[in-house]
C-alpha cells in the first residue's frame, strides 16, 4: 500500500546515509515501557523558563532514570505508561502516553503555540556524548490515533528530535569593532521530524492534511517531508554520519526501517554533527486551556552506534 509520497524538495541524498537501528544498541539508554511498575514523577510545578524564566526546580525525572524534563519548557502535563496500542510491536504490553493542555505556564493559557520537551536521557547515562565517529542512530515508534483524535489546530502537533553538538568557535569582542549575535557556546541544535496537521477546522478544506517537516536544511529552515495518509503506528528515525550530516526515515507501520524509508540528508544551519547527546519528543498545542494536546503514545526508543571505538563510560 502507497501509504506516502516523498516531496521533491527533499530530493538530496547522501552517500554516507544509513539506516537507523544498524550496529550496536545501547541498552543502557532508550526504554520499552515493559516494567509495569514504572512510573514517572514529575516534581511540579514544571520548568517554564521559556516564558518567565522560572525552572521550578527539581525537575521531574522517570524512576528508571532514563528520562528527564526539559529544563526550558518543561515537561508534558501527562506522562503515564498504558497499554500498547493495536498493532504495536509483537509482545509489547507497555507504552507511553504523552499528552498535555497547558503547553505554557500552568493555569495561564496564553493562547499561543506552544510546546515541551519530554528528554531521553543519553550523555548522563552513558557519562557523555556519543562522538559522531561512530555513527550514531536513534529509533521510535509513535502511535498517531484517529484524525478525529487530534488537536482541530492547524500546524506542528509533534516532534521527534535530537540534540546534537557541534564545535562552534566562541566569539570573541576584541577582535571586532561592531557587535555580534551571541552564538551558543556549546553549539548544540536540534534537528528532528515534526508532525503537521492542516486542519480542515480552521482551512476551510473539506479534509484534514497531515506531513512530516523535517528540521533543517543548511540555511535553518525547516523543509515539507513525506505525507501522512494513514494513521496508527509509525517508526521515525535519524543517523548521524561521521561526515557530520543528519539522516531522516519514516515509515507506517512497526517494522524495522530499510532503505526504502529514506527521506533526506541535511547539514541543519550547516553545522557538522561532531557528538550526540540525548534524543527527545516535544507535544504542541494552542495553550487555549481547553483543548488538549493530542494523545501520542511512543514506544521502544533505541540508540544504535554503527562503528567500533571506545564507546561513552557507562553508568
Amino acid at each position: 500500500m502507497n501509504c506516502f509520497l516523498v516531496a521533491p524538495a527533499l530530493a538530496q541524498s547522501s552517500a554516507s546515509a544509513f539506516v537507523p537501528g544498524r550496529g550496536t544498541e545501547l541498552t543502557q539508554v532508550g526504554d520499552d515501557f515493559e516494567d509495569p511498575s514504572w512510573e514517572y514523577i514529575p516534581n511540579n510545578p514544571k520548568s517554564t523558563e521559556d516564558i518567565n524564566e522560572q525552572q521550578n526546580t527539581p525537575i521531574g525525572k522517570s524512576k528508571n532514570g532514563r528520562w528527564f524534563e526539559g529544563i526550558k519548557r518543561g515537561q508534558p502535563d501527562i506522562v503515564e505508561r498504558v497499554a500498547t496500542p493495536p498493532g504495536g510491536l509483537p509482545g509489547s504490553q507497555g507504552a507511553l502516553l504523552l499528552q498535555s493542555l497547558y503547553t505554557g505556564i500552568p493555569n495561564r493559557p496564553s493562547y499561543q503555540m506552544h510546546q515541551e520537551d519530554f528528554i531521553g536521557n543519553v550523555q548522563y547515562q552513558l557519562g557523555g556524548p556519543i562522538d559522531i565517529s561512530q555513527a550514531p542512530s536513534v529509533t521510535t515508534r509513535v502511535y498517531l490515533p484517529p484524525i478525529d483524535q487530534w488537536e482541530h489546530r492547524s500546524g506542528p502537533h509533534f516532534a521527534f528530535r535530537a540534540a546534537l553538538e557541534t564545535n562552534v568557535p566562541k566569539f570573541n569582542p576584541k577582535r571586532f569593532f561592531v557587535s555580534a549575535k551571541k552564538r551558543d557556546e556549546e553549539g548544540i541544535y536540534w534537528p528532528g521530524l515534526f508532525i503537521i496537521l492542516e486542519s480542515k477546522h480552521d482551512s476551510g478544506k473539506p479534509h484534514d492534511y497531515a506531513y512530516f517537516r523535517v528540521r533543517a536544511d543548511s540555511n535553518g529552515g525547516d523543509t515539507k517531508g513525506p505525507q501522512i495518509t494513514t494513521t496508527g503506528w509509525w517508526t521515525l528515525g535519524m543517523s548521524f554520519s561521521t561526515d557530520g550530516l543528519v539522516h531522516y526515515y519514516a515509515k507506517p507501520g512497526v517494522e524495522d526501517l530499510s532503505e526504502a524509508d529514506y527521506i533526506t540528508s541535511q547539514m541543519p544551519y550547516g553545522y557538522r554533527c561532531e557528538r550526540f547527546r540525548a534524543f527527545f519528543y516535544n507535544v504542541v498545542n494552542g495553550d487555549d486551556g481547553r483543548n488538549w494536546t493530542t494523545p501520542w503514545v511512543v514506544d521502544d526508543p533505541k540508540v544504535f552506534v554503527n562503528q567500533g571505538g571506545r564507546i561513552a563510560s557507562r553508568r
